[in-house]
């Protein structure tokens, strides 16, 4: 069980000074790893010792190991992918290494289905509905938002992905309007950046669509909507295969919601495309065209 999920669960069990604590841990996940107890308790206008009890309340034997557990949660540990990958080293000549890897990948997608399929179908509801929708992934993630939103400018022209380029992310930022759609990706160990986008999106007023890993995650904890897939890889680094199945069966419902004016808008793209010489034509194609 995550740290977040075990302090909802005791919740109503706490006091409520220790309530006041609690909360104030789900609200800034971030905070927890990055700040002191003293420095966090007087943010959260409470006494530091309120935090040890919080923590021994819940099981912990103080401050540091409920913050470490935080710190794991969130990904944000220095070492695993170097350990992971002397385990690889290791393992170099197993020959089931490869079928392990696809049987994983699988098992990530069956799994993303079974928890996102209803997060897909109100996803999908809110972006159509906004007048323009944002897109942010970074590092790792960056694959996942580019490929969203080289596909959904097929057929929907406001839609903007939010890269950083030459330092331009603020920039990119001041575009947000109440009620615009903010699509973020991200996994742990989690983007700067990309909780950087999701709380200027909170302060716009824009609705939050998290595509993620777990429902503690910084980004789905301020989401309207949080669409999970599994990163779990045998690898020294997180998969991003079912982030991309999940983000592709969100355009898919976003097709299918755009009804026949989407479907005329992507054939116009793709006309315009060929017409470009975007692509390689065969010779039998480049023969229809000169006639």
């Amino acid at each position: 069980m995550s740290v977040q999920t075990l302090i909802r669960d005791r919740y109503s069990e706490l006091s409520p000074a220790l309530q006041a604590a609690a909360r104030f841990l789900l609200d800034h996940p971030n905070a927890v790893v990055v700040m002191s107890m003293r420095a966090l308790a007087g943010n959260a206008a409470l006494p530091a010792a309120t935090l040890v009890r919080l923590a021994q309340r819940l099981g912990f034997a103080g401050w540091p190991q409920l913050k470490a557990a935080f710190v794991g949660e969130l990904g944000l540990g220095t070492d695993d992918y170097g350990r992971r990958a002397k385990g690889l080293l290791a393992r170099h000549k197993d020959a089931t290494l490869l079928g392990e890897m696809f049987g994983v990948q699988r098992r990530n997608l069956e799994l993303t289905e079974a928890r996102s399929s209803s997060a897909l179908r109100r996803a999908a509801r809110l972006i159509e509905r906004a007048p323009a929708v944002h897109v942010a992934g970074f590092r790792a993630s960056f694959p996942i938002a580019y490929s969203f939103v080289y596909v959904y400018r097929l057929f929907r022209d406001s839609v903007h992905l939010l890269d950083g380029l030459a330092g331009g992310l603020e920039m990119q930022l001041r575009s947000f309007e109440k009620g615009d759609a903010v699509l973020a990706t991200s996994f742990a160990p989690y983007s700067r950046e990309a909780m950087t986008v999701v709380d200027a999106a909170r302060r716009a007023g824009c609705r939050i669509v998290a595509l993620t890993d777990s429902a503690a995650s910084p980004l789905s904890l301020a989401a309207d909507v949080t669409i999970l897939f599994s990163a779990t890889s045998p690898s020294f680094f997180p998969s991003i295969a079912a982030g991309i199945a999940a983000a592709e069966g969100l355009l898919e419902m976003l097709v299918a919601q755009a009804g026949a004016p989407g479907v005329a808008r992507i054939e116009r793209a793709e006309h315009a495309l060929h017409a470009s010489g975007a692509y390689l034509q065969s010779p039998l194609r480049r023969n229809r065209a000169r006639r």
